[in-house]
Formats: C-alpha cells, structure tokens, sequence
C-alpha cells in the first residue's frame, strides 16, 4: 500500500514538472498596440475645418491638427529579465517592420510571432530604419516596398533612395496654414567625389523602454500598450518649436530644422532614448 502511495505522489509530481517544463517553453506571440495621443487624448484626424479633429496647443500658444500621421517601426528586440536581448527580424523589413498609421486601425496592432519563452523586462525598437536596411529594395523585401510606397502611404522620399521615417500632415494657427513635417535619413555629396551620395543626416533613432511589470511569454499572448505623444512633435524633452515659414513644410526646412523634430519625436540617442514613447500598460 506504501509503495503504490509512493508511486502515485511520484506520477503526480512527475507530471507536474511536465506541465510546468512544457509551459516555461512556450513560445508565444506579443502584440504590441500603439495609442497616438496628444498628451492623454487619442488624436483624430481631419481636414482642415474639421470640427472633430482633435486639436492640440503648443508651448508657443500654435494650435495644431493633424490629417495624416504615420511612422515606421523596425529593429524591435526584446530584452529579458536576465538580460539576454531577443531580435524579432531586424535584418528582414517584410516581417520585422511595419509603418503605423493612424488612419488604418489595423496598423495599430503589430503581433510579434514566436517569441520565445521568457520574463522580458524591456523593449527596444527603431523610429525608423536603420542605416544599412534604408535603401528601397523591391527585390529584398517586396512587402514593405510596397507597404510604404503605397498611394496612401507615401513614406518614400521622392529625390532619394530611402524611405519617409515620419510622415506628419496637417495645419497650425487660426487661419490653417500647412503643417508638413517629414523626416528620414539625408544623403549629401562626398567632399572627395560630388558625382558620390554619402550619408548625411541620420534620422535613425533607437528607442528604449522599460517596462513596469514583466512581460511573461508562455501560455498567453501579453499584450503591451505603447503610447507615442505627439504633443512633443513641438514642446519636446530637447526643443520647444514654434512653427513658421522656415521649418512647417519639408521643401522649406533645412536638415538643421528636421533634426529637431526629429529628436523631440526620437530622442536624441544620449540622454534621451525615449522620444515621444512610454509604455501605457503590460497585459499578461
């Protein structure tokens, strides 16, 4: 009679060490949502009498809406609690990045597959893409080619040979002047060879942020909620803009001036890496 006591609390157990070995290696998806705000409002767009259009007021006093708003996102890694940093497809823009539009719900949500089973205590993502992937290469990755090239897209630059990294429409003061501010890397003429393209400006920017509880992967699907405040398109951590006829459209603004946005929106990459993100929550 012992022994077959022995012999069940030995089954159970075993069985229990199954379960718990087959859930802590789980691979599972994380969907990250994207909320774009202004401060704590999520924006709506609109023309440019649009009376539901959610507005929004600078540190200058600018009222500002926006009619098109959309970024890329690229280079997104995960980075576990042991500190072991996970990629999800850096090197592949077809499954690794996606152009966030606000305009398209769908867009919002942007499932990471497969990731592997872990507590993760922090994620790290491109406003962007990264030097060596700007290049529009239809024959590597066809998918995003087309995504950003789309007619209502639009994130290629028409002069150069790499994409839009933020794509910002709309319109400012009482009387709706053009606002258009569109940022992405910059290529200038070699000093040695002016026949020569070199990287100019690189609007690349890395953003890090910690997560306030940790993201287990396994048996669920965790959910994490990014907010992207464009209230510091104008009033960033770096600079407070005020816009005119110098720097609100991008045929006008110099690279000088497009770095500003550029840095209120990414972060400078020193002290600030967050830019315009935080996380709003972590679902489990």
């Amino acid at each position: 009679m012992k022994n077959l006591k022995k012999i069940i609390v030995l089954s159970v157990l075993s069985l229990a060490t199954l379960s718990c070995s087959k859930s802590d290696n789980v691979a599972n998806d994380v969907v990250l949502e994207f909320n774009n705000t202004f401060k704590e409002t999520t924006i709506v767009l609109g023309d440019a009498h649009s009376i539901n259009a959610t507005k929004n007021t600078s540190a200058e006093g600018q009222v500002h809406h926006f009619s098109e708003l959309k970024y890329v996102v690229s280079n997104i890694r995960l980075v576990k609690t042991d500190g072991q940093e996970v990629p999800y497809n850096i090197n592949n823009l077809d499954d690794g990045a996606v152009v966030v539009n606000q305009s398209k719900p769908e867009t919002l949500k942007y499932v990471l597959q497969n990731i592997p089973a872990g507590d993760y205590k922090q994620i790290k993502f491109g406003l962007g893409v990264k030097p060596e992937l700007n290049t529009l290469d239809q024959e590597r990755f066809p998918k995003f080619y087309a995504l950003a090239g789309a007619n209502d897209t639009s994130m290629m630059w028409e002069w150069g040979t790499g994409y839009r990294f933020t794509k910002i429409e709309g319109f400012y003061d009482t009387d709706n002047k053009t606002l258009s501010v569109h940022t992405g890397s910059t290529l200038e003429e070699s000093e040695d060879d002016t026949t020569v393209l070199v990287q100019g400006v690189n609007a690349y920017r890395e953003i890090v942020l910690n997560l306030p509880s940790t993201v287990s992967v396994g048996n669920t699907k965790p959910i994490i909620r990014i907010k992207a405040d464009f209230d510091k398109l104008l009033n960033g951590k770096i600079y407070t803009i005020k816009l005119d006829a110098n720097n609100a459209i991008p045929n006008i603004h110099t690279a000088v001036n497009m770095t500003k946005f550029v840095d209120n929106l990414g972060g400078n990459g020193t002290n600030d890496v967050t830019g315009m993100f935080s996380i709003i929550s972590v679902n489990n």
